[in-house]
């Protein structure tokens, strides 16, 4: 197995392009634009080199039988389309042996249609489908016996179906589908901030598309935690150190690693991960993202079912990455160790704080030169507020928190401005 093919093509794609050249292998992305980082910045790095399929297309789902009959074309190095085509996802399998996710935005009834032609997905898409929607998922996970904020759904269209919950203010309410880095994710603290979000929703804030939420306690959390988990095709699970994620504006800003917590919490963490990835017979890296209570308890926020940015630090701080660690997986190769290769580490996100066309070249230099720092630029064309441009990871000598922070700040004074 030499080719694989992502749906996808961000910067978790582009850090995977890495991991496959490293392994000999090439991978093919289906992504919307030349612009996005695993295409503009493939530059051979695990990339199949050739001309780009021109695949704009909205054809409709008949014509998958069809195309899944035409011979194969000279290969492709990526497929130019949404990321829920799954009409070009035809054309991504022609060019690989095997199709993994980038993201879960993705078509999963018409990719069962690919599935029953005998398309390869790693993880399978029976191990997406209870997770793709958040309500579907804390429900799954409920199920499995895995812990679990109290939930709801709740629908804007009908306020009368689940507008009674049987929790306090605060609460969390999240839309099911299309949600990532706090988009589509409220915070709400009362009743009057209830209804004003409500009234918002009502009036069309969101696309129809997410009329539909989750609706959850606000677990007060003495850290937010994350633990990246992976399963081979023959059922071994690794599971690499705990982390501490620090949220901003409901977007992770760092992680540190280990995270200062009990052996005992530790334990329980592991336990949830080994059950949720054997339940779902899952292949590849899954990241879960948990709150830790004031008494140690420990509860699932979400489940990614791929690469997660918590697990950055693992390409410089680990002697597995969380993408080689994928690749290894979907490819049927020994997965490798999670073992840390200094005593801790942080990574800090570079998040865009200004609307932007710069590169921030000189910023970046300074960054570099930090001792022990590794940066991971993602080479985005456009920064906004909020947007993922990069990340910084520091090795540490020593893992205290203490450290970690002030390391964090290091890099934080240098790249952002008017940061104390």
């Amino acid at each position: 197995m030499k080719r694989i093919g992502v749906i996808g093509g961000g910067q978790l794609a582009w850090m995977m392009g890495g991991a496959a050249s490293k392994l000999g292998l090439e991978l093919v992305v289906q992504t919307p634009s030349a612009k996005d980082p695993a295409v503009a910045l493939r530059n051979g790095n695990g990339f199949h080199k050739s001309k780009p399929e021109q695949y704009l297309i909205d054809e409709p789902q008949q014509k998958l039988f069809a195309i899944t009959e035409t011979p194969v074309k000279e290969p492709v190095n990526f497929v130019q389309a949404r990321i829920d085509d799954a009409v070009a996802t035809v054309q991504l399998a022609k060019n690989s042996d095997v199709i993994t996710f980038e993201n879960e935005f993705v078509d999963l009834e018409a990719l069962s249609t690919l599935a029953e032609r005998g398309v390869c997905f790693r993880p399978k898409l029976e191990a997406l489908a209870p997770l793709l929607d958040k309500y579907h998922q804390r429900c799954y996970l409920r199920d499995i016996g895995l812990p679990v904020p109290s939930f709801t759904a709740f629908d804007v269209t009908n306020t009368t179906n689940g507008a009674v919950f049987n929790f306090n203010f605060p609460v969390v309410l999240k839309a099911r589908r299309h949600g990532y880095d706090g988009q589509g994710t409220y915070i709400i603290k009362n009743g009057n901030e209830f209804k004003s979000v409500i009234n918002q929703l009502e009036n069309g804030r969101f696309k129809a598309s997410n009329t539909e939420f989750l609706l959850e306690e606000f677990v007060p959390f003495k850290y937010e935690l994350a633990v990246i988990a992976a399963r081979s095709i023959d059922g071994e699970v690794v599971i690499y150190p705990v982390v501490e994620t620090q949220q901003e504006q409901q977007v992770c800003r760092r992680a540190i690693v280990p995270a200062d917590i009990s052996a005992e919490v530790t334990a329980k963490i592991n336990d949830v991960a080994k059950t949720l990835l054997n339940s779902l017979d899952a292949v590849g890296v899954f990241g879960i993202e948990l709150f830790l209570t004031v008494d140690d308890n420990v509860l699932i926020n979400e489940v990614a079912p791929r690469t997660h940015n918590s697990g950055h630090f693992s390409i410089d701080a680990c002697q597995t990455s969380q993408f080689e660690q994928h690749l290894r997986a979907v490819c049927g190769l020994p997965l490798g160790s999670t073992a840390l290769i200094s005593p801790g580490a942080v990574m800090v996100n570079l998040l865009g704080y200004e609307n932007s066309l710069s590169d921030y070249f000189e910023k970046r230099e300074i960054l570099s030169r930090i001792e022990n720092a590794h940066l991971h630029w993602y080479g985005k064309t456009e920064s906004r507020p909020g947007r993922k441009l990069g990340h910084v990871t520091i090795l540490l000598d020593n893992p205290s928190r203490d450290g970690a922070m002030l390391a964090a700040r290091t890099v934080e004074a240098i790249w952002y401005p008017n940061q104390n």
